[in-house]
């Protein structure tokens, strides 16, 4: 936790704050620890890409009515992305396009 709180720029959060966060990221099973001495080593149970492919997927699903096209229509239109970073999208799309 120390190195946690370590991590944040000042004002650093509560240890408090930090250890309720914990705590309910375990509880979902997000997280678990080893005891070490007086303190606990936490590590990762769920790996960061599919923590983040559940959450894109559930924000499709519950904001864009289940629907990638808007959700793409509304990445593309309001973000700053340069017709480079867009391109790269595209073969990104492409490519997977192919794949299926």
């Amino acid at each position: 936790m120390k190195d946690l709180i370590d991590a944040y720029d000042d004002p650093k959060p509560a240890t408090t704050t930090i250890a309720t966060l914990l705590k309910r990221m375990q509880d979902k099973g997000f997280v678990d620890y080893t005891q070490v001495g007086r303190s606990r080593e936490y590590v990762p149970l769920v790996k960061k890409k599919d923590y983040f492919s559940k959450h894109v997927n559930g924000l499709i699903k519950n904001f864009f009515n289940n629907d990638a096209g808007q959700f793409a229509s509304f990445f593309t239109e309001t973000t700053d992305l340069s017709k480079e970073q867009l391109e790269s999208l595209k073969k990104m799309i492409d490519q997977q396009i192919e794949n299926k």
